[in-house]
């Protein structure tokens, strides 16, 4: 139309119509599960192309009370046809070629995905952040993303006092160190001028006053810990954030896909903006 900016309105319900993709797996299922316990409906379902429950119904899977099927990816435009938000915590590969259809289609978007190359995520948000509302954040749990504002507030602490970061999750988490271990560091390093950043130490590895730790454990089926451990000369002062399974970060994704379905302004926005803090 010459002369005039197209709007798009976005449909806003108590009731919200979700897609998720990923839908038979770990998360999707704990996402699905904690989306319809709150009386929202799954209107769309995806995974990866040739998955084995693509073509079944998430009640044929067990997965829910629901006769929506899981498409792959080859047709997603039908899968989040009649979705108000898209959830997704797939793979960065996948994220690259799925989020700019989505954005373009004008849904919502919870992205939890972890693991993206600068430029997957220059690609991605270039795709998304004018097109339509949605939220990035490498974790959604309450407790985590409190973490991170009290990671902020330990700048009042002495030049003397050093930092170190640690991670442990369960041995089939495919990116290290987490999502959520890169964003503390990023802002440990931004309020203490660290510049270089070691992951592990052997053999002769004096500290240096520019380094910060980060180390990466693997085991078992642990959901995810995460630690700040700052000492100085004579005190210590440890952190701990310890989730007792996947459901904290699919309570985070729902309570995130609720804020956006308010929100009319596209942009990407942070779990703390959903959050307030």
């Amino acid at each position: 139309m010459s002369g005039s900016a197209t709007r798009v309105t976005w449909r806003v319900s108590a009731t919200l119509k979700l897609c998720v993709a990923g839908a038979a797996g770990r998360m999707g299922q704990a996402i699905i599960q904690e989306a319809t316990a709150k009386g929202h409906q799954i209107a769309g379902a995806v995974d990866a192309a040739g998955h084995p429950a693509i073509g079944k119904s998430l009640r044929e899977l067990g997965i829910a009370n629901s006769d929506t099927c899981i498409m792959g990816p080859d047709n997603l435009c039908d899968a989040v046809a009649d979705a108000d938000v898209y959830i997704t915590f797939t793979s960065p590969d996948a994220e690259v070629l799925n989020l700019p259809a989505v954005a373009k289609l004008g849904k919502r978007i919870v992205l939890g995905t972890t693991g993206l190359t600068a430029e997957q995520n220059q690609i991605i948000r270039a795709a998304v952040e004018t097109k339509v509302p949605a939220v990035f954040s490498p974790n959604y749990s309450v407790g985590v993303n409190m973490l991170f504002k009290l990671a902020e507030v330990l700048k009042a602490l002495p030049p003397d006092y050093t930092f170190s970061i640690s991670e442990i999750h369960h041995t089939a988490k495919k990116d290290a160190p987490s999502g959520t271990a890169v964003k503390l560091a990023e802002i440990v390093s931004n309020i203490r001028g660290y510049t270089t950043t070691v992951h592990g130490r052997d053999g002769i590895s004096v500290r240096k006053p520019e380094e910060l730790e980060v180390v990466t454990m693997r085991a078992g089926g642990v959901p995810g810990i995460h630690d700040i451990i700052v000492a100085g000369p004579h005190e210590m002062l440890r952190i701990e954030h310890t989730a007792f399974d996947r459901n904290v970060l699919a309570q985070g994704a729902v309570i995130a896909a609720e804020w956006l379905s308010k929100q009319q302004t596209p942009g990407i926005y942070s779990m703390a903006t959903v959050l307030g803090f």
